[in-house]
């Protein structure tokens, strides 16, 4: 199945959008969500939206996906830049542990409901 036609990655994207509208936009912060709500998305956002495109350059684009390790190391990526190396260069990024828990919850569920293999529809002789 495309990444975009899948309703598990959608959802992610709506609830970050939703989320970004209503700090931004109506200035409305919900202390928790406010907190964790994007670190819980941004894995299954940005491993989805690289897997599409990766599976749109891949020959056998449908049947592509990504495998423990490169989760894994999409996740230390993330805690890294984000946990180590930009709270250490600017103040506007925090350091939390809790984010690195809401990164990891956010790579399960990109494993479990985003990074599935497409419909194979090649006739095998």
């Amino acid at each position: 199945m495309s990444v975009l036609k899948n309703p598990f990655f959608w959802i992610p994207c709506i609830l970050f959008w939703a989320n970004q509208y209503l700090e931004k936009i109506k200035g409305l912060f919900l202390p928790f969500l406010h907190s964790y709500l994007d670190d819980l998305l941004a894995i299954p956002v940005v491993l989805g939206i690289t897997l599409q495109a990766f599976r749109w350059m891949h020959q056998d684009h449908q049947q592509m996906i990504f495998t423990q390790k490169q989760i894994i190391i999409g996740l230390i990526y993330f805690g890294l830049l984000f946990e180590g190396i930009l709270p250490a260069w600017s103040l506007v990024y925090v350091r939390d542990p809790m984010d690195l828990v809401c990164y990891s919850i956010g790579a399960i569920y990109f494993w479990f409901f985003i990074n599935k293999k497409g419909v194979d529809n090649r006739i095998i002789k």
